[in-house]
C-alpha cells in the first residue's frame, strides 16, 4: 500500500510561521497529493488512514554536508599526511572496500531513521557514497535522497589530501580531476580551498589559504560549463574571498565577511546561478572547541584551531542573516562527536550561537537546504506535488528543537518507516548535553 491519509496532524508545512492545527495529508505513491483541514479533505477509498495524534508533522530535514564513512565516535587527530595514508591503504584493500560500503550504508540508514531524508554528501572515500546513491536511484535499497561529490579535490599536504581528497597542483590538473569526477557520475564537486581543522599541524592551518584563486576558477569554470555546481571548503575570510571571486557556488563552513565578501554572495557572476550561498557548520567546531580533549582526542592545535574556525562561523552565520544572504546547514558528520543521527544538534547551535529563532533553524535545514541544493522542486516543504518526504515528532520543535532528537515515523517517498530506531552512542550523547 502506497496511499496513506495523515490525519489529526499539527502541520508545521516549512512555508507558513507556526503550525496549523487539526491538518490532513493525503499522500499517494511517493507524492503528496492533498493538504488541508480535516473538515476539507476526505480520505479515498482504498488510502490507509494513519491518526497522527496531535504529533507534529513536518518536511523531512536535509543535511547538506556530510560524510558517510564515520560514525562519529572520538578518533586521534589525524595529523597531517601520514595518517591519512594509512587510512587509505586500509580501505584499498578488497575487505577494505567491503567494510567501507557497509559503513556507508548503515550510516546513511541510520541518518534516514533520524528524520534525515535527504542527504549531501561532499567528500567520499573510492566514490563509496556514488555506489550506495545508485543502488537507492535503482530501488535496489531504500535509503535517504542522496546527493553526491565523491571525492573532494585538494591540493598536496592540503585538507583531507590522500583519504577523503583527490590532489592537484596546477589549474590543469585541478581541470581533470573535475573530468574524472564527472566521469564517475558525482552530482556536484567539492574542492578544498583552505586547510582543516582534524588534520591541521599548527595554529592558523584551518584557514590557511590552499588553493589558488587560478585553481578555483579552473575547477568552477569546469564543473560550470557542465551543468555542475561547486562547493567549497573555506574556513577564513580569504579563503571565502578566494572561493567565491572564483565562481563557487556554496561555502562550506565559512568565516567572518566584510562588504565585498557579502556583495560577492548575493551577486556572483561567475556562480553557476548568479549567487552563492553559505552552509555553516557549527557542530565540529563546537565540540573539539568545548569538550574536554581527553575526551575528544584530539590536541591542543586542533582545539586553538577549532575556537578560530567556530568563532567565525558564528560571526559570518550572523552576517549572513543580517544581509539577507541564502544559508543551510550541514553537521559535517563522521567528525570526531558528529554522528549520523545528531542533526538537530546543529540547528540547536544555529539557535544557541547565532542567536537565531528555531523556526529560521528548521527553515535552514528544510527549505533553504532543498533550494541551496537545487531540489526544491522536489522537497523541503510540505505542498501539493511534491515528494512526501515527511517526518512525524512528538513535541513542538519550535519551542525546543531537542524535539527532533525523538523520530515517530519517517516517510521519504513511498518508504513509511514507523516507530525508526537509531543505534545510538550514549556516551558521545551524555557529553554533548554537557555543552
Amino acid at each position: 500500500m502506497s496511499d496513506y491519509a495523515l490525519t489529526n496532524c499539527r502541520l508545521i508545512d516549512g512555508i507558513h510561521s507556526g503550525y496549523q492545527e487539526n491538518m490532513t495529508v493525503l499522500v499517494s505513491r511517493g507524492k503528496i497529493k492533498q493538504i488541508g483541514k480535516a473538515s476539507e479533505v476526505k480520505t479515498p477509498a482504498g488510502y490507509t488512514s494513519l491518526d497522527i495524534d496531535n504529533k507534529y508533522v513536518m518536511p523531512g530535514l536535509i543535511n547538506a554536508h556530510v560524510h558517510l564513512f564515520g560514525s562519529g565516535k572520538p578518533m586521534k587527530a589525524l595529523s597531517g599526511g601520514n595518517a591519512q595514508k594509512r587510512i587509505a591503504g586500509i580501505i584499498s584493500t578488497k575487505l577494505g572496500r567491503k567494510v567501507l560500503d557497509h559503513m556507508v550504508k548503515s550510516h546513511a540508514l541510520t541518518a534516514l531513521n533520524s528524520g534525515v531524508t535527504t542527504i549531501r554528501a561532499v567528500g567520499d572515500l573510492l566514490y563509496s557514497d556514488i555506489k550506495l546513491r545508485n543502488l537507492i536511484d535503482s530501488e535496489k535499497l531504500q535509503g535517504p535522497r542522496l546527493i553526491v561529490s565523491g571525492p573532494a579535490i585538494s591540493v598536496t599536504g592540503g585538507h583531507g589530501a590522500g583519504s577523503f581528497a583527490l590532489i592537484s597542483d596546477s589549474p590543469w590538473e585541478a581541470r581533470r580531476l573535475v573530468r574524472k569526477n564527472v566521469s564517475e557520475q558525482v552530482d556536484l564537486i567539492k574542492i578544498c580551498v583552505t586547510g582543516g581543522v582534524i588534520d591541521s599541524r599548527m595554529v592558523g592551518q584551518a584557514g590557511r589559504l590552499e588553493m589558488t584563486l587560478e585553481e578555483v576558477s579552473a575547477v568552477c569554470e569546469e564543473a560550470h560549463k557542465m551543468g555542475f555546481l561547486v562547493a567549497a571548503h573555506a574556513e577564513s575570510t580569504e579563503g571565502v574571498r578566494t572561493a567565491l571571486l572564483g565562481g563557487v557556488d556554496t561555502i562550506e563552513h565559512g568565516s567572518i565577511l566584510d562588504q565585498e565578501i557579502i556583495e560577492l554572495f548575493l551577486n556572483n557572476p561567475k556562480s553557476f546561478r548568479g549567487y552563492s550561498s553559505l552552509i555553516p557548520t557549527l557542530y565540529p567546531a563546537v565540540t573539539i572547541y568545548k569538550l574536554k580533549p581527553e575526551d575528544t582526542l584530539m590536541n591542543s592545535i586542533n582545539i586553538e584551531n577549532a575556537r578560530i574556525v567556530f568563532e567565525g562561523m558564528v560571526k559570518g552565520l550572523v552576517q549572513a542573516a543580517e544581509a539577507g544572504i541564502l544559508t543551510g546547514l550541514g553537521t559535517d558528520s563522521s567528525c570526531p562527536y558528529v554522528t549520523q543521527y545528531n542533526t538537530w544538534r546543529e540547528l540547536d547551535y544555529i539557535v544557541k550561537y547565532a542567536g537565531l529563532p528555531p523556526e529560521t533553524a528548521i527553515h535552514y535545514a528544510t527549505r533553504q537546504n532543498a533550494r541551496i541544493l537545487g531540489i526544491d522542486h522536489l522537497t523541503g516543504t510540505l505542498e501539493t506535488g511534491k515528494a512526501s518526504d515527511i517526518i512525524v515528532i512528538k513535541h513542538n520543535p519550535l519551542a525546543d528543537l531537542r524535539a527532533l532528537s525523538e523520530v515517530d515515523m519517517v516517510m521519504r517517498g513511498e518508504l513509511v518507516i514507523h516507530n525508526p530506531k537509531t543505534a545510538k552512542l550514549p556516551q558521545v550523547d551524555k557529553l554533548l548535553d554537557s555543552i
